[in-house]
């Protein structure tokens, strides 16, 4: 998989600071491309999961998921916030990186979860996407975790 995620599907400084506008960029991007058939279904999806329990995991990430019949392909995406976005976390802390997985209707995003909580749970990982304003290497940092 490394060529998976892509320069173009890692956004830098977002400016979102709450949970709902973050998820709301997220759907509206994978919108424009293609990637689901309309935002308002990715949308639903992904507060769906959330309404679940929290995305939100620790050291600043959150794992938002969109597992929905309205997305025509699995996809990550990578947004990187401006500042502090509220989301409730395993620690308590605000998150600064979203690694969204969006995924068609079956199991696969099971198997991309994984993968992305194994790099999560890496510190030297945890660190370079944090310190990186590079979309090509975010993406490529990833890519060699989902290679791994």
């Amino acid at each position: 998989m490394s060529d998976f995620v892509k320069a173009e599907q890692v956004f830098l400084d977002n400016p979102a600071s709450t949970v709902d506008e973050a998820l709301e960029f997220l759907a509206n991007k994978a919108a424009e491309a293609g990637l689901a058939t309309d935002a308002a279904s990715a949308l639903a999806a992904f507060k769906e999961r959330e309404a679940m329990g929290t995305t939100g995991m620790q050291a600043g990430f959150a794992i938002p998921h969109c597992k929905s019949a309205a997305v025509n392909d699995a996809a990550i995406y990578v947004v990187k916030f401006a500042g502090d976005v509220e989301w409730e976390s395993m620690d308590g802390k605000p998150i600064k990186v979203a690694i969204a997985l969006f995924a068609p209707d079956g199991d696969v995003h099971l198997s991309l979860l994984s993968q992305v909580a194994i790099m999560l749970m890496d510190g030297k990982f945890q660190e370079k996407i944090l310190a990186s304003n590079d979309a090509a290497e975010i993406a490529a940092a990833i890519n060699a975790g989902l290679g791994a």
